[in-house]
């Protein structure tokens, strides 16, 4: 994912936005619970806002001040390009369903989005203290070793996934959903059906999956995750085979090895 600004403007924007992201994690974690909160849908959405917005209070201004004249994607489950420039594309709380549910898969993101193709990332698992990070160029880490995706050649061997990205996307996308895993399920060793995407494109990334796909275009949970996998040496395109944009329909991204095969099973899922 080339751009047209230096590396090294990119790399020193690392530190402070690692730094922002931690410290929102922090806010996070004290807002756990050791069980499940909210019974009916409006209490579950309620507690999800008020996860956001507690993180949001402490990570916009720090993003913000550290990328001047970085604009801010405002709408979480919003899809599509962007207007050109930089964006920060944040999930505060990537996986809020989960931390609703006291359950573990959540994290805090903040990529830096240039003209469409993400250039930083940071994703941070606070019960874990891990932290993600890749710089467009420069490849991806885990805390401080490099990451690299799966060597696997063979889909009858791989470990894939898919998801929703959200609730209420409608009939077609959820009937593909359902017909892509039946698909894997005939092809591929293991196929995982969670959320968020972002946890298990960091599986991607590490080598521990060898593949996730989405039909959808809802950013927040893919151009973290787009980003590692890619600098991770993974290939990321869309269904169609071209290469991913923040702009594009849907989402895959794979080991190298397995990319074709898994594109030949999804791609006729219309």
């Amino acid at each position: 994912m080339s751009t047209g600004m230096p590396f090294d403007a990119d790399t020193t924007l690392m530190s402070d936005v690692t730094g922002a992201v931690k410290a929102a994690g922090l806010t996070l974690s004290d807002r756990c619970t050791p069980h499940a909160r909210g019974v009916s849908l409006a209490e579950v959405v309620d507690e999800i806002h008020a996860n956001d917005d507690a993180v949001l209070e402490v990570l916009r201004e720090p993003l913000l001040r550290a990328r001047r004249g970085s604009r801010w994607a405002e709408d979480e489950l919003a899809g599509g390009a962007l207007p050109p420039g930089e964006w920060w594309v944040v999930d505060p709380a990537e996986g809020n369903i989960n931390h609703v549910h006291a359950m573990p898969d959540w994290a805090v993101t903040a990529t830096l989005v240039r003209d469409n193709r993400p250039v930083l990332t940071v994703v941070h698992l606070p019960l874990t203290g891990d932290t993600y990070t890749a710089v467009a160029g420069g490849g991806a880490r885990l805390n401080d070793r490099p990451l690299k995706v799966s060597a696997k050649t063979d889909l009858g061997a791989a470990l894939v996934g898919t998801g929703q990205a959200k609730p209420g996307e409608g009939e077609r996308t959820f009937r593909r959903i359902g017909e892509s895993v039946t698909a894997m399920l005939a092809d591929a060793l293991v196929v995982r059906v969670s959320v968020p995407a972002t946890m298990q494109l960091i599986h991607v990334a590490g080598g521990r999956m060898d593949a996730f796909w989405q039909f959808s275009d809802v950013r927040s949970g893919l151009v973290a995750g787009a980003l590692l996998v890619s600098e991770a040496g993974g290939t990321v395109t869309d269904l169609a085979g071209e290469p991913w944009t923040a702009g594009s329909r849907d989402f895959l991204a794979a080991a190298p090895g397995i990319h074709a095969a898994a594109l030949k099973v999804l791609s006729p899922i219309a």
